[in-house]
């Protein structure tokens, strides 16, 4: 006698298959299979359980009384089954982008709307989060795009560019009516560092250079609250400029910046399809002039 060799959904869908249609014939015309091909199927969810499910007797087939309670289950199956598909169908439509500060600044809407062109019905979503890793550890993204160099274990990166930096200054401070800064022109200023995200650190000064204090901040938002408000200077990616508008603040380049490296990351032992392709369209863009 035939030994089991496992619980199948095929031998499971079959089963569904006869019943709904009452007839061997009917199920294997609606599986696009043959009648031998689902009889084996059903034979096999038998054997696998150690009980009969179907009266095979007359035109219709009927159910056993055992046959009644596994198709309740059988139904189950098959709508976790659907759910999950439905689940994987909508991971492939959307490509969650994590990203703490500015996204990719100038670059974010070119790249969404290359990667739609190439792939139809695929959209790369930004999201927010506050996070070192822009959403990866707390699962809100599938990949992140950082401005701090990941030294995580377990992570994959990728360089994609850099970015010059910019000042965000009061709207009524008298170095807003410049065209340009230096680092030197921070000496004796308050410069708000946001201490969880930020790319910003005392470290970029000399001591000759410094400014004369930090203010501490908690996020975009209070980073540009505080400026606006004259309370502090602020320093950042040219790409913060492209992605925030605040009244109060003007952004001005700083010449002798050291410029900003942009990364990609995602878990490295599982990384998503679309990486190498990503990774190549937003080095693109960031390598165009301009």
């Amino acid at each position: 006698m035939p030994q089991p060799t496992g619980l199948s959904f095929r031998d499971l869908r079959s089963f569904l298959a006869v019943v709904e249609e009452g007839t061997f014939t009917d199920a294997a015309i609606r599986l696009g299979t043959t009648q031998a091909s689902v009889s084996r199927h059903i034979g096999a969810l038998e054997r696998e359980l150690g009980v009969r499910l179907l009266q095979r007797g007359g035109r219709v087939v009927t159910l056993t009384t055992t046959g009644r309670a596994v198709l309740r289950h059988a139904r189950a199956i098959r709508e976790e089954v659907e759910a999950l598909r439905r689940v994987a169908a909508d991971e492939d439509r959307e490509i969650r982008v994590g990203y703490a500060w500015a996204a990719l600044g100038a670059h974010t809407a070119t790249v969404q709307r290359e990667w739609a062109r190439r792939h139809p019905g695929t959209e790369l979503i930004f999201v927010n989060s506050t996070s070192r890793l822009a959403g990866l550890t707390e699962g809100l993204a599938d990949v992140g795009v950082v401005r701090r160099e990941p030294r995580t274990a377990g992570i994959g990166s990728a360089l994609l560019g850099h970015e010059d930096r910019v000042a965000a200054l009061p709207a009524q401070h008298p170095l807003a009516r410049r065209r340009g800064l230096r680092m030197a022109d921070f000496v004796g200023e308050t410069l708000a560092l946001d201490i969880q995200t930020g790319t910003t650190t005392a470290e970029l000064w000399t001591p000759q250079q410094a400014p004369a204090a930090y203010r501490e901040v908690h996020g975009t938002d209070e980073w540009l609250t505080v400026i606006a408000a004259g309370q502090a200077l602020g320093l950042s990616s040219r790409a913060t400029s492209a992605q925030y508008s605040r009244v109060g603040i003007v952004f001005r380049p700083v010449r002798d910046a050291p410029r900003l490296p942009v990364w990609l990351v995602w878990w490295r032992e599982d990384p998503p399809w679309f990486v190498d392709e990503l990774v190549a369209l937003i080095r693109a863009e960031y390598g165009r002039p301009g």
